[in-house]
């Protein structure tokens, strides 16, 4: 087993972080502030090759491995947790449903717009009565001639505002209870699709979340993705992916909240001397590198089994779970190490700490990741 990167995953991750210093960095806290989204930013990460970062180089992409897409999200989240975000829902949720369940039409014409950037998209499962309990669905999808017609709304909708594309799961066979649930490619400016209100957040507020509004919304029989009534099927397919981002997401947000942690630990001074050199906060920098390194390691776990083609259910979760988790003790660790300016906007510790909290939830809770572990663990054992 390596343990190690090869000379071009470490040419990957140094280019995006020079990216991220460059043209991120500088402007963290005034995005924050405004819950401004650059989507002005977009085309250039097409050209750096992050948005298309899974996909094959024909279909415009990257032809990363998962394993180089997780360095990617852990570099971004650990100058901007806010962009990792709204890339990780363009790319692992949007763009790979496409990509995994869509017909060839679909595949060449989309995925090149949203791996370039030219076209931003957003995936709309969750509802304002249906969060972890995603197979109580009430949008819904009649058919009307060769056409379908949508009906209801979509909450907690990452990128929802700035999104040219959406991906929207809709009942269209009630009876069929989750397996009646199928997937529609949506673009914006159809008549009766729009945007919703703006959810103002404690954290990540530079990446728009929003409700997504369906109201007689009609599209093409050719828009459904994949097959009838298997959306949710395919979505949970769609976020065993999704998760092993997540888990890089935090895994940076905690690698950031770390690093900054440390700098200050050896330029502040109390009773004459670095704070540094105090056993209580060497012991704290000791368990949040460990703890980071930890995560790191499950999260390229499943990014290796998942670049192997296997089954990543249980270990997807294990990451996501774990290294969210690892990445709100960092963080808040982090604020402690700092004391009273821990607790002020000039140091970029406070931001980490409202971001964070979002990766223990968001693609599933923790708790969620808690049931998908046991059930694996329980079937292993029964079989």
């Amino acid at each position: 087993m390596d343990f190690g990167y090869t000379e071009e995953q470490l040419q990957l991750r140094k280019a995006v972080r020079q990216f991220t210093e460059a043209e991120i960095k500088p402007n963290v806290m005034e995005w924050d502030e405004a819950q401004h989204f650059p989507v002005e930013m977009f085309p250039q990460l097409g050209q750096l090759g992050v948005l298309g970062a899974v996909f094959p180089e024909e279909l415009g992409g990257a032809g990363y491995s998962y394993g180089e897409y997780s360095i990617v999200m852990e570099e971004l989240a650990r100058v901007d947790p806010s962009i990792a975000l709204s890339v990780a829902a363009h790319i692992s949720l949007c763009t790979n449903h496409i990509y995994l369940a869509g017909s060839d039409e679909q595949r060449r014409r989309y995925i090149p717009k949203l791996a370039s950037g030219e076209w931003i998209g957003c995936w709309s499962l969750t509802e304002p009565e249906s969060g972890s309990d995603a197979g109580g669905t009430r949008t819904k999808a009649v058919r009307d001639g060769d056409c379908w017609v949508i009906d209801g709304s979509k909450t907690f909708t990452t990128n929802g505002h700035i999104a040219d594309l959406c991906v929207v799961m809709a009942v269209t066979d009630r009876a069929a209870s989750s397996h009646g649930i199928s997937a529609f490619a949506v673009e914006k400016g159809t008549p009766g699709f729009r945007p919703g209100k703006k959810e103002n957040k404690l954290g990540m507020r530079c990446s728009p979340t929003s409700e997504m509004i369906f109201t007689d919304c009609r599209v093409p029989d050719s828009q459904m993705i994949g097959r009838p009534g298997e959306g949710f099927v395919d979505s949970l397919r769609i976020l065993d992916g999704g998760r092993i981002s997540i888990a890089a997401l935090a895994v940076g947000i905690a690698q950031g909240a770390y690093e900054a942690a440390l700098h200050y630990s050896k330029q502040r001074k109390q009773f004459g001397r670095f704070i540094s050199e105090f056993q209580a906060i060497q012991h704290k920098l000791a368990d949040m590198a460990t703890e980071i390194d930890a995560a790191r390691l499950l999260t390229q776990r499943a990014a290796f089994l998942k670049d192997s083609g296997r089954s990543v259910n249980k270990e997807s979760a294990m990451a996501k779970l774990f290294a969210s988790e690892v990445a709100v003790r960092v963080a808040n660790e982090a604020v402690q190490i700092h004391g009273g300016y821990g607790f002020i906007k000039d140091y970029p510790v406070e931001k980490f700490y409202r971001d964070v909290k979002l990766c223990t939830i968001g693609e599933g809770t923790s708790e969620i990741q808690r049931l998908v572990i046991a059930r694996q663990l329980l079937k292993t054992e029964g079989a």
